[in-house]
């Protein structure tokens, strides 16, 4: 989050917020803050609570504990249509009997907007959103990709001071929700709307978010900005669902640190090297047999079975034409190295 994010006002606060749905806990007690022009990320599997939060926030769940704030105003009992927010769906909700235009500028309608005025309107939305000259074409004429940006443009038109967007990009295949990622990024620096944005992908909240909050069994585990969740997870559990990660607890611990505190190590922050290699002062050391190897395109992935009993992941990047190593290093004995500063201490649940 940058300086001016933090100096902006709070534009949703949780405090104590829990909604149970008989003994089910979908949301447990949760606090957190939400900044003016924030892209904020809601991160976490299935059934971790992200989406009870988001619906709370659009009125369509209300806390069973707890207090909501939208710009400082208590939203118990406010209705959907009364929240200055929108929402984003995965599965665009658009009007199919109903151009592009006439979908877009549905709200405008609905407010009795002049017809001048929504056409001009509706005309700077479809730019925004890279869709000039659809007016006219109905949805089904669209591809998945020109359909959410539809529904967005129309989300966006009312100018909402909060868009919440439920796995909006779930339904795309993986390059277009790639592509999308960076322009609903863009879009949101554009129109400096707080965006909230709920995704079970990790790598669509690390490539857009200003902030991540991370949630398992309806807790927030973590909130923090890419970096933050990602280098530095306070959890075993973040480390292990904001990408991969190596754990050692207990005795596994023990064997490599000299201690049993629980700490994590990054693939990609591990070197493989032959074992009659010294290793550099101050580096972790394990000796082990490679058991698989999994080429990735641009990276390789080890699993290295130490001689302790641990099994390692390793990530290499592929800098030359081939892997370095390839299927017929299984079973080659290797050395594993990495500096002591890459190691993580965590907290297990």
């Amino acid at each position: 989050m940058t300086t001016a994010q933090q100096d902006s006002p709070v534009a949703i606060r949780f405090s104590g917020v829990s909604r149970h749905f008989g003994a089910v806990k979908a949301v447990d007690n949760v606090s957190m803050e939400i900044y003016d022009g924030e892209f904020y990320s809601m991160l976490g599997p299935s059934g971790s609570g992200k989406t009870t939060c988001l619906r709370m926030i659009a009125g369509f769940e209300q806390p069973s504990a707890g207090s909501i704030q939208l710009h400082g105003r208590e939203v118990a009992g406010v209705p959907p249509f009364e929240r200055d927010v929108n929402t984003v769906f995965q599965d665009y909700a658009l009007f199919p009997h109903m151009t592009v235009g006439d979908n877009v500028g549905y709200g405008l309608m609905i407010r009795k907007v002049p017809k001048a005025e929504r056409k001009r309107l509706v005309g700077e939305m479809l730019e925004l959103v890279r869709l000039p000259g659809m007016h006219d074409r109905k949805p089904s004429q669209l591809s998945g990709g020109q359909r959410q940006r539809v529904a967005l443009a129309r989300a966006l038109i009312n100018r909402p001071s909060v868009l919440l967007l439920d796995e909006p990009l779930g339904a795309l295949d993986l390059k277009l929700r790639q592509d999308m990622q960076i322009e609903l990024k863009a879009i949101q620096q554009q129109v400096g709307i707080t965006f909230i944005y709920v995704t079970h992908d990790q790598e669509e909240a690390l490539t857009m978010s200003d902030r991540i909050a991370i949630f398992n069994h309806g807790r927030l585990e973590q909130v923090g900005s890419p970096t933050e969740v990602y280098e530095r997870p306070a959890t075993a559990f973040v480390a292990g669902f904001v990408g991969t990660s190596n754990l050692f607890t207990g005795e596994s611990a023990k064997r490599i640190s000299g201690n049993d505190h629980a700490f994590t190590v990054r693939p990609e922050r591990i070197r493989i090297i032959s074992t009659d290699q010294a290793a550099p002062s101050g580096a972790r050391v394990g000796d082990g047999v490679i058991k698989d190897v999994i080429y990735l395109g641009m990276n390789t992935r080890f699993l290295v079975d130490l001689d302790g009993g641990d099994t390692v992941i390793v990530m290499q990047q592929n800098l030359d034409n081939s892997a370095s190593f390839d299927s017929s290093t299984r079973g080659q004995r290797v050395r594993l190295i990495w500096p002591i500063d890459f190691e993580r201490p965590v907290v297990l649940e």
